[in-house]
């Protein structure tokens, strides 16, 4: 609306998803489970998309006692097209459109955590293909769609190491670490996010990002010890603190914001 009179605008109703789609990939994950029950608490339509082995059907058959057949669940795998082109397809059979896509896909293989120096191209390749192939994939298939639309928001999913460097004295005395494969498919994710914020700008589609950092998920004693040190708010976060973001992202009350990262990283790297 074309108003300068604040009292002309429903400001709690633009953040309701009342009527919009959204496409959660990696939605049994951690983050992408709080992200799903945030978007369905606001009163959208979310599409589960995962791997097989998290069975996101199954999870989508038990939200809809709570929802009301608002939730829908498939199994992909990001980095192959066929799959998500399904996705698309089986996402507009089920609710006749798509407005959000947000992408919580990431892939740590069982090598994940060795060093740099003793890196091998399997794990390199598996990081890579899932973290930024797949969210090529998604944003090209389902994005375009958006595009054609005239309207969505798209969620990407970089890393604090898309930012800055990681502080390797976090990881001391602990079996965790954070391997090059992750920063630099994740550093990717933020360019190609940028990218398309401008591509497709001029055709109503926002594309921002959202960086959390240090999501609690019983980590070791060690860890949690080391981080609380590090961080400004001197402990770690919670996905469900993380779930805000999406909502106003995805919401029209955030129709003006693209091309953004915010960044849920408890004041990390603001120091």
């Amino acid at each position: 609306m074309r108003t300068t009179n604040p009292e002309e605008i429903d400001f709690k109703n633009k953040f309701s998803l009342k009527g919009k789609v959204i496409v959660i990939t990696g939605g049994m994950g951690l983050i992408g489970r709080a992200f799903t029950e945030a978007c369905l608490q606001f009163d959208g339509m979310v599409m589960i998309a995962d791997i097989a082995k998290a069975e996101p059907e199954k999870s989508a058959e038990k939200l809809n006692e709570r929802f009301e057949g608002r939730v829908a669940g498939i199994s992909i795998d990001v980095g192959n097209r066929k799959d998500v082109t399904n996705l698309k397809d089986e996402t507009l059979r089920k609710f006749g459109r798509i407005d959000g896509l947000v992408n919580c896909h990431q892939n740590k293989t069982a090598k994940f955590f060795a060093k740099f120096e003793e890196y091998q191209d399997e794990d390199w390749d598996a990081v890579v293909e899932t973290n930024l192939k797949g969210t090529y994939l998604t944003c090209q298939i389902i994005g375009s769609y958006m595009a054609e639309q005239g309207s969505g928001s798209i969620i990407n999913m970089p890393s604090t190491y898309s930012v800055v460097a990681p502080n390797q004295n976090l990881y001391a005395g602990t079996s965790l670490g954070c391997p090059a494969a992750y920063s630099a498919s994740k550093g990717g994710v933020m360019a190609l996010s940028q990218y398309l914020a401008t591509y497709w700008a001029d055709k109503g589609v926002r594309v921002n990002q959202i960086t959390p950092h240090g999501v609690w998920n019983n980590h070791e004693e060690k860890f949690e010890e080391n981080f609380s040190k590090f961080s400004p708010l001197k402990r770690m976060s919670y996905s469900h603190e993380v779930a805000g973001a999406a909502v106003f992202l995805l919401s029209d009350a955030s129709s003006y914001v693209t091309g953004d990262n915010v960044r849920v990283d408890g004041g990390w790297t603001a120091w």
